[in-house]
């Protein structure tokens, strides 16, 4: 699918701020992708990324992997070995609210990723967090089921799919 967010924000603009959300432009681009969408999927997690690995061991076909990471910037959510599994189970993307790390590895992979930041530092394994609920940030509600575009210019939310 191709598309472009600046032309979305174009065709929707009636929607913007409703069923079109634009995030607060707050992420760095990782993945071998530029630009990617999907279905979200949601998680809220705190510096422990068990529930990542849940997720991406799962069919991600058409899926965008959201994650609250309460903006953390003390250790990673994604590393490599993660961004491997997504990208072998069909996830289109994930945006990380919070840091990744590997990212040299990580650009190398056929996958889109948006992250706060990298920290080699990784997270904790308690299975600590909360699937598929409403997520809160960059001035946006993330809703699991909802869809996400991202690309080079920005990233959208919508209730619908756009394209």
């Amino acid at each position: 699918m191709t598309f472009k967010t600046p032309d979305l924000c174009d065709e929707f603009e009636a929607e913007l701020g409703k069923t079109v959300r634009v995030v607060a432009p707050m992420f760095q681009r990782y993945g071998g992708r530029a630009s990617f969408s999907g279905e979200m999927v949601t998680l809220k997690v705190f510096e422990d990324n068990s529930l990542v690995r849940e997720a991406f061991a799962e069919n991600g076909a058409g899926k965008v992997l959201v994650i609250d990471g309460g903006g953390s910037l003390r250790c990673a959510l994604v590393g490599d070995q993660l961004a491997i599994l997504a990208r072998k189970n069909g996830w289109e993307g994930v945006v990380v609210y919070g840091c990744i790390r590997d990212s040299g590895d990580i650009n190398g992979i056929d996958i889109g990723v948006r992250a706060l930041n990298t920290h080699p530092q990784k997270s904790i394994k308690k299975g600590a967090g909360d699937r598929d609920i409403a997520v809160t940030f960059g001035g946006v509600t993330f809703n699991p089921g909802e869809y996400l575009y991202a690309d080079e210019d920005g990233v959208l939310v919508s209730g619908k799919a756009l394209c």
